[in-house]
């Protein structure tokens, strides 16, 4: 036998998972422990649908993992059923703006989940929108939902213009025509702040806020999936509490303690054991935190990593926090270095927030009493992982070699 058919053999003989996809975080389950507060919520705006009246569009927000795409999906799917059984012509468009990432994308899918044929490029973002009009002025009486998930990535690259034609569509639409609502959702709980006023107030004509979990929360949501994820007597007692200790950890993160699970039971499988322990977890939170910095790193701009990297410099040699200043000094030394232009003092505190908020640095603000505030700022990623992740750019490669 070769050396991959020794692999097969044994993934295929591993007694381990009954059903992986439970899972995936793409795993819409029938139950959703702890958000039935936030499912009645968005069930009672949504419901006017099936009266044939356009539901309020609904801002909702929340840190990473915290369910809301998987209430809101859960939601519009009965919505739809519900409406099916009433005859009542309601159905919704989920388009993922992290995938579709420019104006022109978000239109198309709508445009072509409706029947519009849009070609991949070639036409205006105009023309687009012009042709979904006309296509939504035929539909009529229908009631359409467009959730636009993870709209921050959005926004930040080509602003909100987008967010404030789709959020006004009805004013050209007409009374006849479909009626169309906005569900607008993000894990950047300051993206708020960021939109103008007019789309501001029309998007959030409702809003709905997603807590983090707690760790008993995120056991109960553990062992519901792990029911239908994995074989009887597989898990050791203490796997699905120290997932979940470890997610809280996390800002309360679902979708990071299913991927712990899984991971641990996929390295349990690849080495034929019969059961996942506590120690597959461990290895499990090193795989997926390599990954996820290597994820996030790789999408930075070269300032926000050379801020990173200055972090990284900083708070190493057991060095707790560094402060903006501090850091302002070490990048603009570092881009100094490349004969590059420095951005500003503001510009590398709004890069030290973004960065705050994907999760690879943490930047609290203290008081210093009459000295006024400061930020503390040190690395949340594991620091080995971060410098492995920066250097896969060529250029800030030039400044980890130079150390």
């Amino acid at each position: 036998m070769d050396v991959l058919d020794e692999v097969f053999e044994r993934v295929v003989k591993a007694r381990i998972f009954r059903n992986r996809s439970v899972l995936s975080p793409d795993y819409i389950p029938d139950k959703l422990p702890h958000r039935e507060r936030e499912i009645r919520a968005l069930g009672s705006i949504v419901a006017q649908a099936l009266k044939g009246e356009r539901p309020s569009n609904v801002f909702i927000y929340g840190l990473t993992g915290t369910g809301k795409t998987a209430v809101t999906l859960y939601v519009l799917r009965r919505l739809e059923a519900k409406a099916k059984e009433l005859g009542a012509p309601v159905s919704y468009i989920y388009v993922n703006c992290r995938q579709r990432d420019t104006p022109y994308k978000v239109l198309a899918e709508i445009a072509s989940t409706l029947d519009v044929r849009v070609p991949f490029t070639g036409l205006s973002t105009a023309e687009v929108y012009t042709r979904l009009v006309r296509r939504l002025k035929k539909l009529r009486g229908h009631v359409i939902v467009v959730v636009l998930d993870e709209i921050d990535w959005l926004v930040k690259r080509k602003g909100d213009d987008l967010l404030y034609k789709l959020t006004r569509i009805g004013y050209e639409l007409g009374l006849d025509a479909a009626k169309v609502s906005i569900i607008g959702v993000t894990n950047d709980v300051k993206l708020v702040e960021m939109l103008d006023a007019r789309v501001r107030s029309s998007l959030g004509e409702e809003e709905i806020v997603f807590p983090p979990y707690n760790a008993k929360q995120l056991e109960d949501i553990l062992r519901e999936r792990a029911e239908l994820a994995f074989n009887p007597g597989v898990l050791e007692p203490d796997v699905i509490p120290f997932c979940a200790a470890l997610a809280a950890r996390e800002h309360g993160d679902a979708r990071r303690a299913l991927d712990l699970l899984r991971v641990a039971g996929e390295l349990a499988e690849r080495e034929g054991a019969d059961k996942v322990t506590v120690e597959h977890v461990k290895r499990a939170w090193v795989e997926i935190e390599r990954d996820r910095v290597r994820e996030v790193v790789s999408t930075l701009p070269l300032h926000a990593k050379l801020v990173l990297l200055a972090v990284l410099e900083l708070t190493a040699e057991g060095k707790r926090y560094t402060t903006t200043g501090e850091l302002y000094d070490t990048y603009s030394n570092l881009a100094s270095k490349l004969g590059i232009e420095r951005v500003t003092q503001r510009r590398v505190s709004d890069i030290i927030a973004e960065l705050d908020m994907l999760g690879v640095i943490s930047a609290r603000v203290v008081s210093r009493g009459r000295y006024g505030k400061t930020r503390m700022i040190t690395l949340s990623a594991d620091p080995k992982a971060v410098r492995d992740a920066l250097s896969e750019d060529p250029l800030v490669r030039i400044l980890l070699g130079a150390e």
